[in-house]
């Protein structure tokens, strides 16, 4: 396979998202009475799917047909002010920003889908059918989301959500007709990668503000510490996959690739807004634990399963090593359960954890 060169506006698109994945993840600081309220849980993911759809709409798009031309610049470049729309109404509060965040996201998903229509006219057989069926079948569920113009209370958030959920869903139903134009693996690791990047600022903007609150006391120096070497495993981790263990020829509708990353990307948000909560101590001690060994937990499953799908067949993990990591999380949970520690001992048990994954993994 041919690898396809990342264009440097696909990474100026990028810049947009980092506030966007920023204003999700801080949802979830919103702690109160030492949990964080299932309101804000279900708001954090209902903000991020969105963003990461409004991304991964693009991004395939530019995958299968897109080409660093004047006419495809040019929409690309009007999508970016309907995703600034997007950003800039990004809140708990949906009420006050409905209709902003409404034009921000049906704006993108619409020019997306006028781009599939445009290129089918200058493509042959199943790169044609291909990008007639996305484009045609995307306004489905852009029309069903603008039927939420015409009601209010929680009925127009269902109507929205009605709609992008099936925006995601034709992609799956239709995978007869996207496997005949595969993507192009190499270059959807790589964008996914860097999207990745994204997500992992989040981490070290977590550290820089644990440092601005920190007494330079020995417990605050350990979990910086601790906090910081996690973040660099996880890092080791999937980067170094996606450099050396993946196959790059593989040809598949890149499904595995997009929808596991949506996991990954909601448990390295979780992970973040985990090192300010852990550090101020704002959660009750057993929530703490479930949420934070939750998001590890779940980093660990969706990263298996897009890595073991694209792995070169000899580097597959076995059993055994599933059965050590989980035996790693299990023994830390166990532990924490029958002996309450300190905060700084819970990241340096995650931090093993990610030590570990990244060792077997790499």
């Amino acid at each position: 396979m041919v690898p396809k060169k990342v264009t440097w506006l696909e990474l100026f698109y990028d810049l947009l998202f980092v506030a966007a994945v920023s204003k999700a993840t801080h949802v979830l600081l919103h702690a109160d009475h030492g949990i964080i309220p299932m309101e804000y849980l279900f708001k954090f993911i209902l903000i991020f799917i969105p963003i990461w759809w409004g991304w991964v709409g693009q991004t395939l798009f530019i995958n299968r047909f897109g080409q660093d031309i004047v006419s495809h610049r040019i929409l690309i470049i009007l999508q970016l002010f309907f995703v600034l729309v997007m950003t800039a109404s990004l809140s708990p509060d949906f009420d006050q920003y409905y209709l902003p965040f409404f034009v921000g996201y049906i704006g993108s998903r619409a020019l997306t889908a006028i781009q599939y229509l445009l290129v089918r006219k200058t493509n042959a057989d199943h790169h044609r059918l291909t990008a007639s069926y996305l484009g045609s079948h995307f306004l489905i569920g852009i029309l069903i989301s603008a039927c939420s113009l015409f009601f209010d209370s929680w009925i127009r958030y269902v109507i929205l959500y009605m709609g992008i959920a099936v925006d995601i869903l034709l992609p799956l139903i239709g995978r007869r007709h996207l496997v005949k134009t595969p993507i192009n693996t190499h270059h959807l690791f790589e964008r996914f990668a860097l999207f990745t990047l994204i997500l992992l600022g989040e981490s070290v903007i977590s550290i820089l503000a644990v440092l601005q609150f920190n007494n330079w006391d020995l417990p605050s120096i350990l979990f910086v510490a601790f906090t910081s070497i996690l973040i660099i495993a996880i890092w080791w981790q999937y980067f170094e996959n996606i450099e050396t263990k993946v196959s790059k020829d593989i040809q598949t509708a890149g499904q595995t690739i997009i929808y596991g990353h949506l996991f990954i990307y909601l448990s390295m948000s979780m992970i973040a807004a985990s090192i300010q909560l852990l550090y101020q101590e704002q959660l009750d001690y057993l929530f703490m634990l479930i949420f934070v060994f939750g998001s590890v937990l779940l980093y660990f499953f969706s990263t298996s399963l897009v890595f073991h799908r694209y792995r070169h067949k000899h580097l597959r993990l076995k059993p055994y090593h599933l059965a050590v990591l989980l035996g790693i999380i299990g023994c830390c949970i166990a532990f924490d359960l029958i002996y309450q520690v300190p905060n700084y001992v819970i990241v340096g048990e995650i931090m093993v954890f990610f030590i570990g994954y990244a060792k077997l993994t790499t």
